[in-house]
């Protein structure tokens, strides 16, 4: 991916708590649903003590820059439940509760100066100072 003359954008899907699970950077230009399917195939196995390991979310909170009937229909064929605010329809007040963490999430990668303003001209960098920046937000909160 090249930066061009719009930059890029870093897209996050995390946990209830605000961990961040799955990172990845786009142009600045590109829609955000087109970065849906990506970061859910890239969530890693999760650990559990008490079951198996999980291989996808049991359910994915998203806004309406999400709402499209061939991203609902990928969700479902996966067993994920979505709850994705529509078009015209639902208000996106309903979400705020949810959407909160991830705001959280995207104000701690703020934080990092590296990232705040995009130092870097290969989108590969970026990518590898976001996921530095994820892994210490992880860190930190394990830690507490």
């Amino acid at each position: 991916m090249d930066r061009g003359k719009y930059g890029s954008k870093i897209h996050l899907i995390t946990e209830r708590t605000g961990l961040p699970l799955s990172a990845g950077i786009s142009a600045a230009n590109l829609h955000d649903s087109q970065a849906l399917i990506p970061l859910v195939k890239g969530i890693p196995p999760i650990r559990s003590r008490r079951r198996r390991r999980r291989r996808k979310p049991a359910k994915l909170h998203g806004d309406k820059g999400y709402d499209y009937a061939h991203l609902r229909r990928w969700l479902r064929e996966r067993g994920i439940t979505h709850r994705i605010a529509r078009k015209g329809i639902e208000s996106s007040q309903r979400l705020g509760r949810h959407r909160w963490t991830i705001e959280r999430t995207m104000a701690w990668l703020a934080g990092c100066r590296r990232l705040h303003r995009r130092y870097e001209r290969k989108a590969d960098h970026f990518l590898a100072f976001t996921s530095i920046a994820c892994t210490l937000i992880c860190y930190r909160r394990l830690t507490k």
